[in-house]
């Protein structure tokens, strides 16, 4: 058992040192770092040839001008081509930078548009693309390629001139030598796939501080998020009011002016006819019976006590029991998240049942919610015919309410189904 155990222990080590070797990422990063070089040459071929000929030919009636300017929108698509390739192989999406302000007019225009951050940084990454990737590739090839030929140095090191490798006096001839030029080969071979990686991470650094928004550009689109979030949280907010507006006027409301006025009539027959204002009271205490189940429904939709009091799980088991449409439901969190997370996942779930019991022709429903890291995951799913909105009413009231949060909804609802909707809502540490 102790062998086993430690055959099982030795392949365990062996594989976490020789697997980032062949591992996808350590290739998609050699693949990045060769792929630069050869697309940083050409670029910066480009640029150079097209900027020096341009500045060259402005004095003469301002032809260079037009050729500067196809050189600016040149690296501005070639920038647009490196977020994609960063996107492609390392993973990591660029944002782009916003447009610049469309102020001024003529001559002044086109040398804001020329000359503004963007396009400079776009043509500084141009010219930088092929001097970085040069010693990026330098000392990638150079530590994969030594190693390779240390590891393999039995093999040929007789076969040299001379009988072996020589560095002025000093040579690797001998099998001791040979071993110890092995085991260094082997270190820089275990060394090379996470400095390739490292490499990779550097370039990326390099490209989304030259190719992404600086930081007020960011500042300013996270800004212009939350304003939108915050005017979907005022609308979500205002079409909720309407709607306990309406449900107390067409239900509850209405139901007790019945109430009154059959309350009104017994009162009025007591005297000459007791049977027929005993009859009528029955009817008002039905009536009655009916405006209290219409008041705790609307309660419930405001915010329902068994969720403050027992948590999403009861809540959400509470809302599956009144949907006419069969419904499991699915709790694993560790712990309580946030009383106003679990209001508007309570509040997802429940106009998601509603959806489903109205539209979606379903024979089974399914919620489950669970912790993803930092972020609480609401799922839920149905076998019906699909064709959901994610632009509806529902659905983007539901999306607002979440991105008050900070939130995310995501909708997968095909023709002929299934329909899925998945929100994810943060919920601190």
């Amino acid at each position: 058992m102790t062998g086993t155990g430690t055959e099982a222990m030795r392949r365990g080590v062996l594989a976490r040192v020789v697997w980032p070797v062949f591992s996808a990422r350590t290739w998609l990063a050699i693949t990045h770092l060769l792929a630069g070089l050869l697309i940083g040459l050409i670029a910066g071929i480009v640029v150079i040839v097209g900027i020096s000929v341009g500045v060259s030919l402005v004095p003469l009636f301002l032809i260079g001008v037009p050729i500067l300017a196809s050189v600016f929108w040149l690296c501005a698509q070639f920038a647009r081509a490196e977020r994609a390739r960063f996107a492609l192989l390392l993973g990591g999406n660029i944002a782009a930078p916003p447009p610049p302000p469309a102020a001024g007019t003529g001559w002044r225009r086109v040398l804001r548009t020329m000359l503004g951050p963007a396009p400079v940084r776009n043509l500084c990454y141009a010219l930088l693309r092929f001097p970085l990737s040069a010693v990026q590739a330098a000392i990638m090839v150079t530590i994969w390629s030594l190693g390779l030929a240390l590891v393999a140095l039995p093999a040929y090191n007789r076969a040299l001139p001379g009988g072996g490798v020589h560095l002025g006096d000093w040579t690797l001839a001998g099998h001791g030598r040979e071993a110890a030029a092995v085991i260094a080969g082997l270190i820089l071979l275990l060394i090379a796939p996470p400095l390739t990686r490292g490499l990779a991470a550097a370039d990326a650094v390099v490209g989304r501080r030259l190719l992404g928004p600086r930081g007020d550009a960011n500042l300013t689109a996270r800004i212009g998020e939350l304003e939108r979030s915050r005017a979907g949280v005022v609308g979500a907010a205002e079409t909720e009011r309407r709607r306990i507006e309406r449900d107390l006027h067409d239900g509850a409301q209405q139901r007790l002016v019945s109430l009154a006025m059959e309350l009104g009539r017994a009162r009025a027959k007591f005297g000459t006819d007791p049977e027929a204002a005993a009859a009528i009271v029955d009817q008002a205490h039905e009536q009655a019976k009916e405006a209290l189940t219409e008041l705790r429904n609307l309660v419930r939709g405001v915010h329902p006590p068994v969720l403050s009091d027992r948590g999403l799980d009861a809540a959400l088991s509470g809302l599956a029991a009144l949907s006419p449409v069969p419904v499991t439901v699915r709790v694993d969190l560790p712990a309580r998240p946030p009383a106003g997370i679990e209001a508007i996942a309570y509040f997802v779930v429940a106009e998601a049942l509603t959806n489903v019991a109205k539209h979606a022709r379903a024979s089974h429903a399914e919620v489950a919610v669970d912790r993803s890291g930092e972020m609480l995951r609401v799922r839920i799913s149905d076998d019906g015919v699909g064709g959901a909105d994610p632009a509806g009413q529902g659905l983007s009231g539901l999306a607002s309410r979440a991105a008050g949060v900070d939130g995310r909804l995501s909708v997968s609802s095909p023709a002929g189904g299934p329909t899925s909707i998945e929100v994810l809502l943060p919920c601190g540490s």
